[in-house]
C-alpha cells in the first residue's frame, strides 16, 4: 500500500459515519500512511486473532474477563512502561509487532475484537489515559488496556481525574468523565497524539502527516488544518501553510481570526 492509498482509505473513512466507521483498517491505512514501506498483513493477522480468542473465552466467561484475557493474556498486549515515548508505541504495526505501546493504540485491537463479538465497548476519553468502557449486566466498567485490560474501580478513576488537574468537584463526575466516544475519535486521539509528540521533538514533517491524517478522518474540522499550517511552517513550507490556514478559514468562519492572525505572521515571513 502506498501512501496515496493510505489516504485515499483516510478519506473514505472519513466520510463513513460513525456507526460504520472502519476502526482498524483506518489504523491500518495511518501507519501505512506514516512509513509505507512495511506490510500491515501482521495487524490485520493480530485483529483476526483477537476475534478468534475473544469468541472462544466469551463462551465460558464474563464480557470483561474475557476481554482482558483473550488481549493481554492470549495476545500479550500491554503498556510500554519502559519506553513510553517511542513513536512505535502509537503506530498499529509496530504495537502489532511488538505486542506494546499506548493505551490508546492497544485500545484499537480490543475494539475490533469487541465490535466482532457484538460486545458493547466503546473509547473513553478519560483526562491523561485513555480507557475503555463496557457494558455488563451489573452496570458500566472501565477497563485500561494499558495495563492489560484490568478494571479500574471509581474511586480509582477519581484519583486518576484528580492528578490530571481536574477539580474535586468535576474529578466526581464520572458520568461525564467515562462517557463513550466514537471510534472515529478513538482514532484522531491517537494522531493527536502523534502529532504532539512530533511537535515537541521538533520532527515538523510527522507532525504535519499526523495532522493531515484527522484532516482526512474529520473532514468538517478546521483544527487538523491549523496544526497542518504550523508544522509546514516549522518546515519552513511557508507556500503550504498558508493554503492550510485557508482551508481552515474556508471550513470554519469562527476560526478566521486566530488563521487569519496566523496567516499574517506567515506572510511576513514570505516577505
Amino acid at each position: 500500500m502506498s501512501r496515496d492509498e493510505a489516504e485515499t482509505i483516510l478519506l473514505d473513512a472519513g466520510g463513513a459515519a460513525d456507526g460504520d466507521f472502519p476502526l482498524l483498517e483506518a489504523a491500518i491505512a495511518c501507519a501505512i500512511h506514516e512509513d509505507p514501506s512495511r506490510d500491515p498483513q501482521i495487524a490485520r493477522d493480530l485483529g483476526a486473532a483477537g476475534v478468534e480468542r475473544l469468541a472462544e473465552r466469551l463462551k465460558q466467561e464474563s464480557a470483561e474477563e474475557a476481554l482482558a484475557e483473550s488481549m493481554a493474556g492470549d495476545l500479550r498486549l500491554g503498556g510500554d512502561l519502559f519506553t513510553y515515548e517511542d513513536p512505535g508505541n502509537a503506530d498499529i504495526i509496530a504495537v502489532a509487532e511488538r505486542r506494546k505501546g499506548l493505551a490508546v493504540a492497544l485500545g484499537v485491537f480490543y475494539l475490533h475484537a469487541a465490535r466482532k463479538c457484538r460486545l458493547t465497548v466503546q473509547g473513553v476519553d478519560f483526562p491523561g489515559h485513555f480507557l475503555l468502557r463496557i457494558e455488563t449486566a451489573e452496570g458500566p466498567l472501565a477497563l485500561d488496556p494499558f495495563s492489560e485490560g484490568r478494571v479500574v474501580l471509581p474511586s480509582e478513576l477519581t484519583r486518576r481525574a484528580l492528578h490530571a488537574g481536574l477539580t474535586p468537584n468535576v474529578a466526581d463526575r464520572l458520568d461525564r468523565l467515562m462517557a463513550p466516544v466514537s471510534d472515529r475519535a478513538v482514532l484522531l486521539r491517537l494522531q493527536n497524539t502523534i502529532y504532539a509528540q512530533a511537535s515537541v521533538a521538533r520532527d515538523y514533517a510527522r507532525a504535519e502527516r499526523a495532522a493531515l491524517r484527522r484532516a482526512l478522518l474529520d473532514p468538517s474540522d478546521h483544527r487538523p488544518w491549523l496544526d497542518v499550517a504550523a508544522a509546514r511552517e516549522g518546515q519552513g513550507a511557508l507556500a503550504g501553510s498558508l493554503e492550510a490556514l485557508a482551508r481552515a478559514t474556508a471550513l470554519d468562519g469562527g476560526a478566521a481570526l486566530a488563521a487569519r492572525a496566523q496567516r499574517e505572521r506567515v506572510r511576513l515571513q514570505l516577505n
